[in-house]
């Protein structure tokens, strides 16, 4: 193939004439005759040659015009009939392959339809169809995947017509792995039990709701669950706060005294621990639970520990627990001991939700660009476009 053949990126394709004019209008024929494809036999001779006219990618600011000579071959030895096909042609259609992609990246990387029907003189739903056609050709290629090793789940809200939907996250990898519509183990049944690969999930990362966890243990079981760090430092500062709430309600509305209580006592600085200190005096009581939270804050953010050292530690944070559960807190400690294994599996992994939480930030952002969606599989097929994969299309 010369030069000038292989500018149109096009196997098979001589080019026979090239006038530049508003457009670059290109001529070109087949390069060869091929065998029969209904019985391989050859030479076959030409019946009747008609002319397509195609889009194929841009050249600078101009748009190539590809004038086709597509002949008709008839075949003596099986006496049938069968137009030349090309590569990166698909029949009736009236761009390539090249140039339907060209758009498609386009407008994945972020050129309006508007911009791409003056640059590409094509309309707006034309842009909407080729991106659409090209998202449900990586969405249903992505739709086979196993299940990842390292999942994380968690809701987010959708509609208010259909309520809340599920995430689940490759954590290893960063990528959404899919979005199901509901959050209750009936609306997930008939999902998760066609889910393949679940036998192979080894780690789930998930805040602490029970729901979900009822349903990791049935449809992972050989999975092990691990609390969310954020969750769990979350929910032990909301009943610190409540106790609070119960000892001094008026202090409780101290902006000041507020912040130095959410924060961690080695982050504050020697005046601020003063302050928080003259204030505690006061209240016995609530600096006994003070500190008792300070000593729980250091075991629940620890991480990457080894069997060994878990093993060590795990004996002085039962001890602390059974220090709440006779103190005002009971009702953490309750919730502490219900969750006590995968509370302690955050011990020994670095992985939390923190991924999927900026997944549903994104994902919110996805729906307020598009004014919000009313049928679930464009949002799922749309999340997925944008967070499930990296938005290129392998050229074949």
């Amino acid at each position: 193939m010369s030069p000038v053949d292989s500018i149109l990126g096009l196997a098979g394709l001589v080019v026979q004439r090239v006038e530049r004019r508003q457009d670059i209008h290109v001529w070109a024929r087949p390069a060869q005759r091929p065998a029969c494809v209904h019985c391989s036999h050859g030479p076959v001779r030409i019946k009747a040659t008609h002319r397509r006219t195609l889009k194929h990618t841009r050249q600078g600011n101009q748009l190539m015009v590809l004038h086709l000579s597509v002949p008709k071959y008839h075949c003596p030895s099986c006496n049938r009939y069968f137009r030349h096909q090309f590569a990166g042609i698909r029949p009736r259609l009236r761009a390539t392959e090249a140039f339907r992609l060209e758009v498609f990246e386009a407008h994945e990387g972020g050129v309006s339809q508007r911009k791409l029907t003056i640059t590409h003189r094509i309309g707006n739903a034309t842009v909407e169809r080729w991106y659409q056609s090209y998202v449900k050709q990586r969405v249903s290629e992505l739709s086979g995947r196993s299940c990842p090793q390292v999942l994380g789940i968690d809701e987010h809200f959708f509609s208010r017509k259909k309520g809340y939907a599920t995430t689940l996250v490759d954590l290893k990898n960063h990528k959404v792995f899919d979005v199901v519509l509901g959050r209750s183990e009936p609306s997930l049944r008939r999902y998760l039990k066609r889910l393949r690969g679940r036998e192979q999930v080894k780690v789930v990362v998930m805040d602490m709701s029970e729901t979900y966890r009822r349903i990791v243990r049935k449809y992972f079981p050989n999975a092990l669950i691990v609390a969310d760090r954020f969750h769990v430092v979350r929910l032990v500062n909301q009943h610190f706060l409540k106790l609070w709430q119960q000892h001094d309600p008026e202090g409780r509305k101290h902006r000041g005294l507020l912040s130095l209580m959410r924060r961690h006592r080695w982050n504050l600085s020697p005046e601020q621990q003063t302050k928080l200190a003259d204030y505690l005096e006061s209240y016995p009581v609530l600096k006994a639970l003070y500190r008792a939270k300070q000593r729980l804050m250091r075991f629940l953010l620890l991480k990457t520990l080894n069997a060994k050292r878990a093993r060590k530690l795990l004996p002085r944070f039962l001890s602390l627990i059974e220090q709440f559960a006779s103190s005002p807190a009971r009702v953490l400690a309750d919730t502490l001991t219900s969750w006590l294994e995968p509370i302690v599996a955050m011990w020994r992994f670095s992985k939390s939700n923190g991924i999927t939480e900026g997944f549903h930030t994104k994902m919110e952002m996805i729906s307020r660009r598009a004014f919000g969606f009313r049928n679930f599989e464009n949002y799922r097929m749309r999340v997925l476009a944008l967070c499930g994969w990296n938005g290129v299309i392998n050229r074949v």
